[in-house]
């Protein structure tokens, strides 16, 4: 499926991440794959890359900082000469933005989630522009958790996934005359280092037990990276701007069969 494509996986941490598993299933259907970490998580970014089935190599992104985005695009343009497709894996929170403290988060503290976790949707494609012009077009794949609703103490990365979401469908307008495509991917709850830090993310697990029609496990992430790559594919070259939800049906329903109603 994805035979002789260059793909960017940004987010790797460690091998239970989202962002690895897509970058296994890409590699899996013919993809070439680099990854990017940042700061003292560059290690484990590094030792998660050994454990694909081909060896990733990894580049450092800080996506606040420009100057890595222009180092990027760099040694992108040096290795490959262009790029086919990124995954957006980026999200960050601080603890006072979570867990219940909606009301008293800082100004700060929300623009921090705002500016990493959205902000850097915008950052990331625009950066990349000249490589998928290289090849002729590309296609971004965002990771999103559906925040239609407020969810307990998910608070201002429940905002920021918002925004992402708007963002995506201003990248879709923008960037469309260029055969570059923005789509997002709505994940259920899944065990990952990144969702564990949430608090009460536990909740999330009940809620998709009793309510998601097709079930969910949340430690098989392969149905999420198997739709990232669909969407980073030949498959999906008229879909743009779209939220596809994987997750169970959950968003679909509003009760679950055993909730009494």
């Amino acid at each position: 499926m994805l035979a002789g494509k260059r793909i960017l996986i940004t987010g790797v941490l460690t091998d239970d991440s989202i962002a690895w598993h897509v970058a296994r299933v890409a590699q899996e259907q013919g993809a070439e794959v680099a990854l990017t970490g940042f700061g003292r998580a560059l290690r484990l970014t590094a030792r998660s890359a050994k454990r694909l089935p081909n060896e990733a190599e990894v580049f450092e992104l800080d996506i606040n900082e420009p100057s890595d985005m222009e180092a990027l695009v760099e040694a992108l343009d040096a290795k490959w000469g262009g790029l086919d497709g990124a995954l957006h894996a980026i999200a960050y929170a601080p603890a006072d933005a979570l867990g219940g403290k909606f009301l008293e988060t800082s100004p700060e503290s929300a623009s921090t989630a705002f500016l990493t976790s959205a902000f850097s949707y915008k950052t990331l494609t625009n950066g990349l522009r000249p490589l998928f012009a290289k090849a002729g077009g590309g296609a971004v794949v965002g990771l999103d958790f559906d925040n239609s609703l407020a969810w307990p103490a998910y608070d201002w990365m429940g905002v920021s996934k918002s925004a992402l979401q708007s963002v995506n469908r201003y990248l879709a307008r923008y960037l469309g005359k260029e055969a570059i495509r923005a789509n997002l991917v709505s994940a259920g709850p899944l065990g990952t280092v990144a969702a564990k830090s949430i608090p009460g993310f536990e909740q999330f697990e009940m809620l998709w037990e009793i309510r998601a029609p097709l079930g969910w496990e949340p430690r098989n992430p392969d149905p999420v990276a198997r739709m990232a790559c669909v969407l980073m594919s030949d498959f999906s070259t008229a879909t743009t701007g779209e939220i596809v939800h994987v997750d169970g049906g959950f968003h679909a329903v509003a009760a679950g069969e055993t909730e009494g109603y």
